[in-house]
């Protein structure tokens, strides 16, 4: 059986992995768009034939997992695409999205590749093609098994913590000298999360691919994480009379901040600006995780039992409609702006930021992960000046950071979540989805942990196992 790796190889984005066994079975392991500046190159080409994919298992919705799901499909798959019931509802929404994004996005990028005399690049996919993918997909809840292929290869979720629906791949591979077991865990949640339930032990694996986001940091106390949140709430907008502005992912991430906020102000504690969640996405995403409490934790589920609803409260307002958005800007008040997506990339929130930046009595909070050639990075790492829309900015507003609300486990919380295993019955463990040199740490404490064999995939490196 041969792995390969053709995305998120020391680097965070672009999530695919391809298992190929014995008998020439191509199963991809999602198929993740890469994100941030100078990626359209690494998102044209795939690294493979589309066509001679046989299945493709998707881990979760996030667009850097799914989100090349339709470039696929336009290269000619035609497949299944197994996930679990509440990731297809998110890529109902995610990928039409995406697609929007991506036409948008192409025409900016084109001029200015004219201006430098480069040739157009081709859009990666439209609206249509994500449609096809829709129609591709095909749900399977968590714990049960099922067959890709007949006395062959078997698959089963568990439940991963990260994301609605998020899911853990666990594939039992039968070839002529025995059973292989792999495990993909895809992106690990964190016990404990707010809303979803915490990530569940797995069975024994004989290799497994784990991701390593946070393979060299803690994350703040997340009892400490609302008091936190207030302190910043208060000082941009009461002490200092500013807009506070959120860049967050529309689909887990702010449907958290709201729920934080909604704690605040059932508490009374929360100072009575107007919060708003600026983002079409956000407003579906929101229905989406309501109809899917399936997946919530028992302490959520207790306070919507007390409350009613834990993502409404007095002022909050959902905002669609692109002039409501645009009259945002205008507003000359106190008021939280949460806006998608999270690394500050695409949509909205970068035009709240180029509106908001110049003005120090405002602040930009970032609140998760970023990668390194994001605006989102740029801003949470302390540059002096940014660039947005193609134009530099200095960066006159406050920044602040708040890694307890990240959806990603971190160093403690991943080797916890392995504990579940016998190390000297894992052969290999492949580390993907994390920076290279946090990766190189994260290599030594499972080490230490007792997992002999671990090993960093290159981009497009092959494996033997």
């Amino acid at each position: 059986m041969k792995l390969q790796f053709f995305g998120a190889a020391r680097r965070v984005t672009g999530s695919k992995h391809l298992v190929t066994t014995d008998r020439g079975i191509k199963v991809l392991l999602d198929c993740g768009l890469f994100q941030g500046i100078n990626t359209q190159d690494l998102n044209q080409t795939l690294g493979f034939d589309a066509k001679a994919i046989d299945f493709v298992v998707l881990s979760h919705a996030h667009i850097d997992h799914a989100g090349l799901l339709p470039r696929l499909v336009k290269k000619g798959y035609r497949g299944p695409i197994y996930c679990t019931p509440a990731t297809a509802d998110l890529c109902n929404i995610m990928l039409m999205d995406s697609a929007f994004i991506q036409q948008k996005d192409l025409e900016r990028i084109n001029e200015r590749r004219r201006r430098k005399g480069d040739p157009a690049l081709e859009a990666l996919y439209n609206e249509d093609d994500a449609r096809q993918t829709l129609d591709l997909l095909v749900t399977v809840d968590y714990h049960q098994d099922f067959w890709l292929m007949e006395n062959h290869i078997k698959v089963h979720f568990t439940d991963a913590g990260h994301l609605l629906g998020s899911a853990s791949v666990h594939l039992n591979i039968f070839e002529n000298e025995g059973e292989t077991k792999l495990t993909f865990t895809g992106d690990i949640g964190r016990p404990g999360d707010q809303i979803l339930r915490s990530p569940e032990a797995f069975p024994q694996a004989d290799y497994i691919i784990c991701e390593s986001t946070y393979g060299n940091r803690l994350h703040e106390q997340v009892t400490d994480m609302k008091a936190h949140l207030l302190q910043i709430v208060h000082d941009t907008c009461v002490v200092r009379g500013g807009k506070l502005i959120i860049p967050a992912f529309a689909v887990d991430r702010t449907q958290e901040l709201v729920y934080a906020l909604d704690q605040l102000a059932s508490e009374g504690r929360l100072p009575r600006f107007k919060v708003f969640i600026d983002s079409p996405l956000a407003v579906k995403a929101t229905k989406i995780m309501k109809d899917n409490d399936e997946c919530f934790n028992p302490a959520i589920l207790e306070y919507i039992e007390k409350d009613g609803d834990a993502f409404n409260f007095p002022n909050l307002r959902y905002v669609s409609d692109l002039n409501e958005s645009k009259a945002i800007n205008d507003l000359k008040e106190p008021c939280i702006i949460i806006s998608a997506s999270g690394m500050a990339e695409a949509g909205r929130i970068k035009h709240h930021i180029k509106n908001n930046i110049l003005n120090r009595n405002n602040t930009i909070l970032i609140v998760g992960y970023c990668s390194p050639e994001s605006l989102g990075a740029a801003l949470k790492r302390g540059d002096d000046e940014v660039k947005i829309f193609g134009e530099t900015y200095p960066v006159k507003a406050k920044v602040e950071v708040m890694d307890s609300f990240s959806a990603h486990a971190d160093y403690e919380e991943m080797i916890g979540f392995l504990k579940c295993q016998d190390p000297a019955k894992v052969k290999t463990l492949f580390l993907v989805h994390g920076e290279y040199e946090n990766q190189i740490v994260f290599k030594e404490r499972l080490k230490a942990e007792g997992f002999q064999d671990v090993q960093i995939p290159a981009h497009f490196e092959s494996f033997e196992v």
